[in-house]
């Protein structure tokens, strides 16, 4: 179990550094923006399906904010 809580806050945590990241301009041959591509392959897997149903609101990706208060209320009932 503490495997799967672990698996789900570092999930999280990545979400949040490209969301970081996602505000900054990024040269596309410096190194960050690699690290933001890898971001994105890591996370985009679960971000898509619900880009497809939630539209974005302005500025806002409200699929981001609906995946990370899932995964916190996920984590919160598996982890306690």
């Amino acid at each position: 179990m503490d495997l799967i809580c672990n698996l789900i806050t570092i999930f999280i945590v990545l979400l949040f550094v490209r969301a970081v990241l996602s505000w900054f301009p990024v040269r596309p041959d410096g190194p960050m923006a690699q690290l933001g591509q890898i971001l994105v392959t890591l996370t985009d897997w679960a971000l898509r399906p619900l880009r497809s149903v939630i539209p974005p609101a302005g500025m806002f990706d409200l699929s981001f904010m609906v995946l990370v208060f899932g995964l916190f209320i996920l984590r919160s009932a598996i982890c306690s």
